[in-house]
């Protein structure tokens, strides 16, 4: 489906039909003649931000300190928290809620991805980024057992059950192989609100790498649209328009009135 590149390619749209044009780059499937996408997107509303999960922004001793997090979540969450007791579940609970981790959110959705790269208003003078990834293309540079798992599922994505029959915790994740490698992890339905995002999360094997670094070697496997600071006001009213705003992606009061200052903002 995608052709190798030996760089990842960098796009700076110049409007919306160029942007349009961009976010599905590199879709089209001609080995059942569809446009299905093998990447998965996560937006930024700076694009000078590093790709940080919530657990290296932490600081300090944070690859010790994980284990400490998890372990104390889990035992002050209510009993159903997680759907099972896989610590794959427990990990995309605590990230759902909040909980520093080595998990960084993506999603399959393009326009999804785009929301989050135009969704805060002090970020306006600022230009924004939409990084997509080929996912299935990273199963490749998986530890061989890991890749029989998939295979044999013909997935392109880990749920907790199919990681779980390979590596049971983070230390079996961390001992599998010396090279760094990368899984994508989808979460259970938890709420309605990883259901509307079409989430999914991105999982190192070494809580020190910054997925930045990682994709420097491997740069085939990836590209990154930047949107102009100048861009960003029309971009957010026609996601609104198409009805892509927090009032959809976060169900719920809170995301209600998210959607209500924003939408009621002055330019200024």
């Amino acid at each position: 489906m995608t052709n190798r590149r030996n760089m990842a390619e960098h796009f700076r749209v110049t409007s919306w039909e160029d942007l349009q044009s961009k976010l599905f780059h590199d879709t089209f499937d001609d080995r059942i003649n569809r446009h299905r996408s093998s990447y998965i997107y996560r937006g930024v509303n700076d694009a000078s931000y590093r790709l940080l999960t919530s657990l290296q922004r932490l600081g300090g001793p944070y690859p010790r300190l994980e284990r400490h997090l998890l372990r104390n979540f889990r035992k002050y969450a209510h009993r159903d928290s997680a759907p099972g007791n896989s610590v794959w579940n427990w990990l995309a609970v605590a990230q759902h809620h909040g909980l520093p981790t080595r998990l960084l959110d993506w999603t399959y959705s393009p326009y999804v991805a785009l929301h989050f790269a135009t969704n805060e208003l002090h970020k306006y003078d600022t230009d924004g980024v939409i990084w997509a990834m080929n996912y299935a293309e990273i199963n490749s540079y998986l530890p061989d057992k890991l890749q029989r798992v998939i295979r044999k599922e013909q997935s392109n994505a880990f749920t907790a059950e199919l990681l779980s029959s390979v590596c049971a915790n983070l230390d079996d994740l961390d001992s599998i192989e010396n090279e760094d490698f990368l899984i994508f992890l989808e979460p259970p339905s938890l709420d309605n609100r990883i259901v509307n995002q079409f989430a999914l999360f991105s999982l190192l094997s070494n809580p020190s790498i910054v997925l930045d670094d990682w994709m420097k070697k491997h740069e085939d496997l990836y590209f990154k649209i930047i949107i102009p600071a100048e861009l960003k006001w029309e971009i957010r009213d026609k996601l609104d328009q198409a009805n892509i705003t927090e009032r959809v992606l976060f169900p719920g009061l809170a995301g209600l009135s998210e959607w209500l200052k924003r939408h009621y903002s002055s330019r200024g």
